[in-house]
């Protein structure tokens, strides 16, 4: 077959199409549609040469600080992604693949997810894993689901110290459902309110949804507290961070049923908001509720090991009264990423970064509550993450410290009552201790002003 290079039409072989239709120009297309249907308020302009279209885009971008030096963190982080990971994920094999839908094609493809499945439960301390979801949001409201239809009750419980993104998305996705939604409020030491719980937890409850660490970086043994979920014969749902992971207790040690995550930090970057990756685990016995797709290690008529999709109740294979998800594509790509940012640190390399992020936070934690008027918001162990209250509202101060190169953190104040004055900040491998002492002299100076 002989291949033809693209070569964008000119205006003779506008005409030459033109002709062969039997029209006068472009316009008369669109003849069929009514006067009264058609639209003259868009005001597109003429088109632009490549060339000039690169001009325009590089002076758009040039206006984004691209260079700050970040302590950003609240469910997503920047962490070092080996070279590998990118020369890996961009071979074309791997980067043009879609849903492997003929294993007979798509065996490298197959294992790669059958492998990210693994990574994860090792990950989570959990039974089974599905092929990814889009985010860490969609697939805890992917868990909610998954618990009601397990257990048939509708109401969720949800610890406030859940990641107030997610959160919003839970309430947004829930809202026409039939779910009694409703959220618990924090303790004043900051983890799960145990007291709080003990009075609403019985034999309604469908769901309970946590995360460790939590959202303002705090660690928690939820053991105790899943137990009860338990005993009344619902299912506890657990958000993780997973570089976490690498040093704290792991979900299913914890009894957690299904555990959820962003996994952006394993080999995704930032890149203003995606795309990103949502990962789910859970017990055995609940599989065939799971949402998405499971890849499943097989043989075939030969003894020979292959990899198929196995368990996939979505809309585009069963009817869709009975699919577990209309939303639940996974992302290959991302999920690809995220396994060959794990091979290519191994199990020790994974714990050695974890060290890292930990090391680094507590260092500036006694740096930072140094500074006069700078106060820890709760006095809780943390792993890379630490929320303090400021002299001044956060956001102003971050905002002094962008102007001189530093993403200072998170002001707390969007998402929470009364906490204008608290800054979630976050450290990961990547930053160094003259980076960590260069941002603590500049947030005192910036107080002090």
């Amino acid at each position: 077959m002989k291949k033809t290079p693209f070569c964008a039409t000119s205006t003779l072989d506008e005409q030459a199409m033109f002709q062969t239709l039997g029209i006068a120009g472009f316009d008369e297309l669109f003849a069929a549609i009514p006067d009264g249907l058609r639209s003259d308020v868009l005001d597109v302009p003429d088109g632009l040469s490549e060339m000039e279209m690169m001009q325009h885009i590089r002076k758009i971008a040039s206006k984004n600080s691209t260079n700050l030096v970040n302590f950003c963190g609240a469910g997503f982080y920047d962490h070092y992604i080996p070279a590998a990971v990118n020369a890996l994920s961009s071979r074309g094999e791997f980067y043009t693949a879609y849903t492997p839908y003929q294993p007979e094609a798509s065996q490298g493809t197959l294992q790669a997810a059958f492998e990210y499945q693994t990574a994860i439960c090792r990950l989570t301390g959990m039974e089974v894993a599905n092929a990814s979801l889009f985010d860490g949001g969609t697939a805890l409201f992917e868990a909610i689901m998954m618990a009601m239809r397990t257990t048939r009750r509708n109401k969720v419980l949800v610890d406030e110290g859940v990641n107030p993104i997610y959160r919003a998305m839970l309430r947004c996705y829930t809202q026409n459902l039939s779910v009694d939604y409703q959220e618990i409020a924090l303790s004043k030491s900051g983890i799960a309110d145990r007291a709080a719980y003990a009075g609403v937890i019985d034999a309604s409850v469908g769901a309970v949804v946590l995360q460790n660490p939590n959202f303002f970086g705090c660690l928690d043994n939820l053991t105790e507290l899943i137990d009860s979920i338990h005993a009344v014969k619902a299912l506890a749902i657990m958000s993780v961070y997973p570089m976490s992971t690498s040093l704290i207790e792991t979900p299913g040690a914890m009894g957690a049923d299904i555990v959820t995550g962003e996994g952006q930090s394993l080999g995704l970057p930032l890149n203003f908001g995606g795309p990103y990756l949502g990962f789910m685990a859970t017990k055995k016995e609940y599989v065939r509720k799971m949402p998405g797709r499971i890849v499943g290690e097989t043989e075939d008529a030969q003894g020979r090991r292959g990899y198929v999709l196995t368990l996939q109740a979505r809309e585009q294979h069963i009817r869709r009264e009975k699919a577990t998800s209309n939303i639940c594509s996974n992302v290959q790509l991302c999920a690809l990423r995220a396994v060959i940012y794990l091979s290519l640190l191994g199990r020790e390399g994974f714990m050695d970064v974890g060290r890292q992020c930990m090391d680094r936070a507590s260092y500036a934690w006694h740096k930072i509550t140094k500074i006069p008027g700078v106060e820890p918001l709760f006095n809780r162990r943390f792993f890379n993450e630490f929320a303090v209250r400021l002299p001044k509202d956060a956001s102003t101060v971050v905002s002094a410290l962008v102007d001189q190169g530093i993403a200072a953190g998170f002001p707390v104040g969007r998402y929470y009552k009364d906490m204008d004055d608290v800054l979630l900040i976050s450290f990961t491998e990547k930053r160094t201790k003259e980076e960590i002492d260069i941002m603590v002299a500049k947030l005192e100076s910036a107080l002090k002003a």
